[in-house]
C-alpha cells in the first residue's frame, strides 16, 4: 500500500469511528422522527470535521515530494532546523546554481526540497537509450515477488561481501532496498561487483515517493553515459582501479597521510581500498547525505575529494602510536563530528585542486589497463591486496626490503602491482654508463637507487624509457619524461619530492586542446661542453651555472624536438610559466641528469663514480645527500613482467 493510499485508508477508518460514536440511534432524533426519516439521511451528508490530537498530526504538505519519507525511521533521522528554510526556495535549472546550492547545503534542512532537487538532477543525466524505469520495476517486481517475499530470493552475486548500510530507514525501507537491488540484478546481469550500490539505493530511498521511483533513479546513475563521468563501479576491475587511483591521488595531495599509512600499516593497499567505505559506511548520515548531494551533480570525483579531506583530517588528529590502523581510521570517520563540521569538511574537500575529469579518467583507465595486464578481470573475485616486494626474498646492496616497500608504495599503483626486478647493478655490471643504458633500455618505468661512500641513500622514479635519449643529435641531449617522475631520499631520512606542478598546481593550468597540432612536449636540451680529462680526485664546483669547471657533468640541455611522452601527467597537459619546471630526465654519453632549473637534483658522470645534487626547480628539492658525493653502489629496478 502506498503512502497516499495509507493516509486515505486511515481517514476512512476515522470517518467510520466518527459515525459510530456520533450518529443518532433509531429511537433518538432531535426532530422526533424515526431513524428512517429525512433528518438522518441529511446527517450523513453533512461535512465531516476531524480535529486530530497533536500526536496524530501527519504533517502532510501539499507541495511536490512532501510525502517522501515513509521508508524512514524518524527517531533516527537527524533533527532538521526548518526555520532556516523558506517556502520561496526553488530549485534552479542552471547546473552551476545547483552545484552552488548543493555545496552550500541550501536544501540540507528541507526534505521535500532535497527530493525535488534529486528528481531534477537525476532526470537530467544522459543515460543509455533503454534504461529501466519505474514501469519496468512494477513489471519485474510483480513477476519476482508475486508468490513470495524478498527472503525467497537470493541477493545478487555482485553484492557478495559488500556492506549494506540502512542509515535511517525503517524495516519497510530495509526490505524495499533489498527488493530494488534484486530487481537491478535482474536488469543488469553484467554487473559483477558494486560495493557502493547498496548505499546509493539506501540514500535515494530516503527521498523517494516509492520503490519504483528509487529504482528508476538508481538505474539512471548506473546507465550514465556522460563523458568522463562515472557514478557507480560495476566490476571488480573498475573497483580495484578506483582504489589504485585513490592511492595515487593520496600520494600527491595528502603526502603526510600517505606516508603515515605506508610506514605504519603492514598492508597499506588494504587501507586505501577502504576509501569508499569511509564515506558510505562510516560517515554519519548528516555528513554522507551532504556529500551525496554534490555527488549526484559531479560524479565520483567528489568522493575522491572527500576521502582525501578525511585522510588529511585523520593525519592531523592521529597519534603516532596506532595498533590497528584500519579500525582506527574507521572510528575516526564515525566520530568525525567531534573534529570538524560537515560544512568545513566539504570546504576543505573542494579546496583540493584535483585534476580535471578528463585527467582523472585517464589515470583511472591507465590503472584498469595495468590491472588487466596483471590478470585481474571484471569477473574475478576481489583478492586480498598485498605489497609486491617479497620481504623474504628481496635482496639489494643499497636498501632493505622494508625500505623498498616504502619506495614501491610511492610509485603509481599501476606499476607497484608488479614485483621489482633488478635491471642494473654496479656490483654485477660494473661502473659503465653504456652498460647502464643497455640494461635499462626497453624498461619503463625504472627506479634509480644510489648509495654514497658516506652511506647516504637517495634515488629517483623515472617514468620513461632511457631509449628516449636517442631523440638527440650529436652532443645535444634532450629532457624527457612526465610529471610522474620524482626524486627521493632513503637515508638518513625517507622523503619524496614530486614534480613542482603537483605540489603547486597554480604553476600550471590545464592547456586547451589543439586538435590540428601535434602535442608539445616542452622538451629542452643544450649542447654539451667538450669532454675533458678529469683528475682522479676532482674538486667539484658548487656553482650549478658553471658546468665547464667539471667536464664530466652534463650541462643544462637546450630545446630539442618533441619526444614521446607517457599518457598521464604529460607536460603537454599544462601551460607552464617556465620551461625549467619540466626538466625531468636527460642523458647521453657524458652522463645523466635528473631534474633541472637552477641546478640538478642528480647529476651522474659517465663513469658512474662521481655525482652532484642540488636544489632544482623541477622538483623543488633540497640536496638529496652531500652535494658532491662519490658513488659506492648504484642500482636500477624495473617492474617484473610489465
Amino acid at each position: 500500500m502506498g503512502y497516499k493510499q495509507a493516509v486515505l485508508y486511515n481517514i476512512n477508518v476515522l470517518k467510520e469511528r466518527h459515525f459510530t460514536s456520533t450518529s443518532l440511534g433509531p429511537k433518538e432524533s432531535t426532530t422526533g422522527q424515526d431513524s428512517s426519516g429525512t433528518n438522518q439521511e441529511m446527517s450523513s451528508d453533512l461535512p465531516l470535521i476531524i480535529v486530530p490530537e497533536e500526536e496524530d498530526d501527519l504533517d502532510i504538505n501539499a507541495t511536490s515530494y512532501a510525502d517522501c519519507g515513509h521508508f524512514v525511521d524518524w527517531d533516527r533521522y537527524p533533527t532538521l532546523n526548518e526555520d532556516r528554510c523558506t517556502l520561496s526556495v526553488e530549485i534552479p535549472q542552471s547546473v552551476k546554481e545547483l552545484k552552488r546550492m548543493a555545496r552550500e547545503g541550501q536544501w540540507a534542512n528541507k526534505r521535500s526540497l532535497r527530493a525535488e532537487a534529486y528528481n531534477q538532477i537525476i532526470k537530467s543525466i544522459r543515460c543509455r537509450l533503454f534504461t529501466p524505469d519505474a514501469t519496468v520495476y512494477h513489471d519485474v517486481s510483480e513477476r519476482l515477488f508475486a508468490h513470495g517475499g524478498v527472503h525467497d530470493h537470493p541477493m545478487p552475486d555482485f553484492l557478495e561481501g559488500c556492506l549494506m548500510p540502512v542509515y535511517c530507514l525503517n524495516a519497510r525501507g530495509e526490505t524495499a532496498v533489498k527488493k530494488i537491488l534484486i530487481c537491478i540484478g535482474n536488469q543488469y546481469p553484467d554487473i559483477t561487483y558494486s560495493p557502493s550500490l547498496p548505499a546509493v539505493v539506501s540514500l535515494l530511498l530516503h527521498f523517494s515517493e516509492d520503490e519504483a521511483e528509487c529504482f528508476e533513479r538508481a538505474c539512471r546513475l548506473i546507465s550514465c553515459i556522460e563523458t568522463h563521468k562515472c557514478y557507480i563501479d560495476q566490476s571488480y576491475l573498475a573497483y580495484e582501479a578506483s582504489c589504485m587511483t585513490f592511492g595515487d591521488l593520496s600520494k600527491k595531495y595528502c603526502q603526510a597521510g600517505h606516508k603515515f599509512i605506508t610506514s605504519h600499516a603492514e598492508n597499506a593497499i588494504d587501507i586505501f581500498s577502504d576509501w569508499l567505505m569511509w564515506i558510505f559506511g562510516d560517515l554519519p548520515f548528516d555528513y554522507v547525505i551532504r556529500v551525496f548531494d554534490v555527488f549526484l551533480l559531479e560524479g565520483n570525483k567528489v568522493l575522491y575529494r572527500v576521502a582525501l579531506a578525511l585522510l588529511k583530517q585523520y593525519r592531523i588528529h592521529v597519534d603516532s602510536d596506532v595498533q590497528d590502523l584500519q579500525t582506527d581510521i574507521q572510528c575516526f570517520v564515525k566520530n568525525i563530528a567531534h573534529h570538524i563540521s560537515v560544512g568545513k569538511l566539504l570546504e576543505k574537500a573542494f579546496s583540493i585542486r584535483l585534476f580535471s575529469h578528463k585527467e582523472m579518467w585517464l589515470l583511472q583507465m591507465a590503472n584498469r589497463k595495468a590491472l588487466s595486464k596483471s590478470g585481474i578481470t571484471v569477473m574475478q573475485p576481489r583478492q586480498p591486496a598485498y605489497m609486491s616486494v617479497d620481504m623474504a626474498n628481496f635482496s639489494s646492496e643499497i636498501v632493505t626490503a622494508q625500505e623498498m616497500r616504502v619506495v614501491w608504495s610511492w610509485i603509481p599503483s599501476r606499476f607497484s602491482l608488479y614485483p621489482p626486478v633488478l635491471l642494473f647493478s654496479t656490483m654485477e655490471h660494473g661502473y659503465s654508463l653504456q652498460r647502464f643504458y643497455s640494461q635499462c633500455e626497453g624498461s619503463e618505468p625504472t627506479v634509480l637507487l644510489i648509495k654514497t661512500t658516506a652511506n647516504e641513500v637517495c634515488g629517483a622514479f623515472l617514468s620513461t624509457d632511457w631509449s628516449e635519449r636517442r631523440k638527440c643529435c650529436g652532443q645535444v641531449a634532450t629532457f624527457f619524461g612526465t610529471g610522474e617522475c620524482f626524486v627521493f631520499t632513503v637515508r638518513p631520512e625517507m622523503e619524496r619530492y614530486e614534480w613542482v606542478v603537483v605540489k603547486k598546481p597554480e604553476m600550471g593550468m590545464a592547456a586547451p586542446p589543439s586538435p590540428r597540432s601535434r602535442p608539445r612536449s616542452y622538451s629542452h636540451g643544450s649542447r654539451l661542453a667538450p669532454p675533458l680529462h678529469h683528475p682522479s680526485s676532482p674538486q667539484l664546483s658548487s656553482a650549478p651555472s658553471s658546468p665547464s669547471q667539471l667536464s664530466n657533468f652534463l650541462a643544462v640541455p637546450i630545446e630539442a624536438a618533441p619526444a614521446r611522452l607517457s599518457p598521464f601527467l604529460s607536460v603537454r597537459h599544462f601551460q607552464l610559466p617556465s620551461k625549467t619546471a619540466s626538466m625531468f630526465m636527460s642523458g647521453n654519453n657524458q652522463g645523466i641528469i635528473i631534474g633541472g632549473g637552477g641546478g640538478q637534483a642528480l647529476n651522474i658522470d659517465a663513469d658512474l663514480n662521481i655525482g652532484r645534487t642540488e636544489h632544482c626547480e623541477t622538483f623543488d628539492n633540497p640536496p638529496l645527500c652531500e652535494e658532491n658525493f662519490h658513488i659506492q653502489h648504484l642500482e636500477v629496478w624495473g617492474c617484473q613482467d610489465f
